[in-house]
């Protein structure tokens, strides 16, 4: 908390016509410091690829054409 406030005590004798560069200064920072958090938390959710390899096997069917019924209730009809 020192450190705040020292930098609290550093803006406060800022002239007010310089704030709004401070300002946006420590919000884009702050924006950019959120933005690697979001990052790594994405990074440590990805999986592996190939888990599964082996476990699942693809029926033929799956490659043969939709019938007219099931290509309708994908178009919503």
């Amino acid at each position: 908390m020192i450190l705040q406030e020292q930098i609290i005590k550093e803006i406060k004798q800022i002239p007010n016509e310089k704030l709004e560069e401070i300002y946006d200064l420590i919000h884009y920072f702050r924006l950019g410091v959120a933005q690697e958090k979001q990052n790594q938390k994405d990074i440590v959710k990805q999986r592996p690829i190939g888990l599964s390899k082996g476990n699942f096997q693809v029926p033929a069917s799956f490659f043969e054409p939709l019938t007219d019924e099931m290509l309708d209730a994908f178009e919503g009809k």
